[in-house]
């Protein structure tokens, strides 16, 4: 088995020789596998609701842009709560905190499931968001901690094909159910799955030998985020994350409504179904992860940005096979560059990486409640073609941002 010696970044409670996981050995396959199912649980808890948008404006007689705030007040909670999480598990390490948000976040989801009003359905989808903040500020620092450096794209990837299996089951189981069963139903499911993931998670995922706790002080506290933002490329990325994740959130809240209406007609089953085209996603983050590591994260970022572009530009056309192959390949481009955007950020940061990891994902899940919601402007007056344009505009900016960091000068030892 091969592996190397850490950084001389010890602590007394963990031998002087800790070293880092590396691939094709047991510890890297239980890594990434608890991982997975850690990314897995928490999308398919964030997006599961995503297919009952059209659902709830119905039966809670709301718009499309107030059906949204299912999704928006849990993405909006997450990046709260990834700030003060992130510092937490600064303090008191990382297992701990993401395995206690697993079952936090599973337990909300059922607990929702049983809401009888509108009102209340939004406060136990709040408290899903901010559980789940445990354990999305804490996964990629774990890996980047570690995961050996040269393997680190491919084990990010891995986390966020996890990810992207769970948004996709998430929105399929749902979106199927609700044709059979109610939404109530559909949630206790979903949350039943989580709870087995949660376990999972709690049982294989190895201890952590490279965390070095840090002070909780608030002076300690406010350098760790001040210091981020004296790195020249990781308010780039953190940028973004936030342009990213909005725009993608925006194309998947409103195309089932567009899905619903002429000149397709498709049934909510259908509109369920729909969500395999994550599995393009699950291929490209491990892919495009991996490609990075060998390519370096400056050439790959702003080249699949564009393939977004080319995938958007696509869904404005009419014929539905064209369409879906549209929205495949943007899947494909938005996981490819989140997998490059959020290892870049674990090889950038040198210090406090727990908070940095909290302000890129807190910039990501931002984007995601501020560009999902609004996005409902955009199909209220110009449908799809609003949603087209609004999109198109942020990842033009997210292209010129990437081509910004391109010309960043490099990191000793690359990045």
């Amino acid at each position: 088995m091969l592996v190397h010696d850490a950084p001389s970044t010890t602590s007394p409670e963990r031998p002087a020789q800790a070293r880092y996981i590396e691939k094709n050995t047991p510890l890297f396959k239980r890594t990434v596998l608890a991982l997975f199912a850690g990314g897995f649980a928490t999308f398919a808890l964030l997006y599961c609701v995503q297919p009952m948008m059209p659902l709830l404006s119905q039966e809670f007689a709301i718009s499309a842009a107030q059906s949204s705030l299912v999704l928006s007040v849990s993405t909006a909670m997450l990046a709260i709560g990834l700030l003060i999480t992130g510092p937490i598990s600064d303090r008191i390490g990382r297992k701990s905190v993401m395995v206690l948000a697993l079952f936090c976040a599973a337990l909300a989801t059922l607990a929702s499931a049983l809401m009888p009003d509108w009102q209340t359905m939004l406060v136990t989808r709040a408290l899903v968001g901010l559980s789940l903040s445990g354990l999305a500020a804490v996964a990629m620092t774990y890996l980047s901690e570690e995961i050996h450096p040269t393997h680190l794209g491919l084990a990010m990837g891995l986390y966020i094909a996890g990810s992207a299996v769970g948004g996709m089951s998430g929105r399929l189981i749902t979106g199927v159910l609700i044709d059979y069963v109610n939404w109530h139903v559909a949630l206790l499911v979903i949350g039943g799955l989580a709870l087995v993931c949660a376990a999972v998670f709690w049982r294989i995922l190895p201890e952590s030998q490279h965390f070095k706790p840090r002070s909780l002080h608030p002076r300690s506290l406010l350098e760790g985020f001040v210091v981020q933002f004296r790195d020249r490329g990781l308010p780039l990325l953190f940028l973004t994350a936030f342009l990213l994740m909005g725009a993608f959130v925006t194309l998947f809240n409103y195309i089932a409504y567009r899905f619903l209406e002429a000149p397709y007609h498709l049934s909510q089953a259908l509109v369920g179904v729909f969500s395999v085209v994550y599995l393009s996603g699950i291929y490209s983050s491990a892919k495009v992860g991996s490609l990075a590591d060998r390519l370096s994260r400056r050439r790959v970022l702003w080249a699949v940005i564009v393939l977004m572009l080319a995938g958007l530009g696509m869904t404005l056309f009419e014929p539905l096979p064209v369409v879906v192959a549209g929205v495949l390949i943007f899947t494909f481009g938005f996981f490819g560059a989140h997998t490059v955007a959020s290892s870049w950020v674990g090889r950038r940061a040198s210090r406090a990486r727990g908070q940095a990891s909290s302000l890129y994902l807190f910039c990501y899940y931002a984007g995601s409640s501020v560009a999902g919601t609004g996005g409902g402007v955009f199909w209220h007056y110009a449908g799809w073609n609003g949603i087209g344009l609004f999109i198109g505009v942020l990842l033009v900016l997210a292209l010129v941002v990437a081509l910004r960091l391109a010309r960043l000068a490099p990191l000793p030892g690359g990045d």
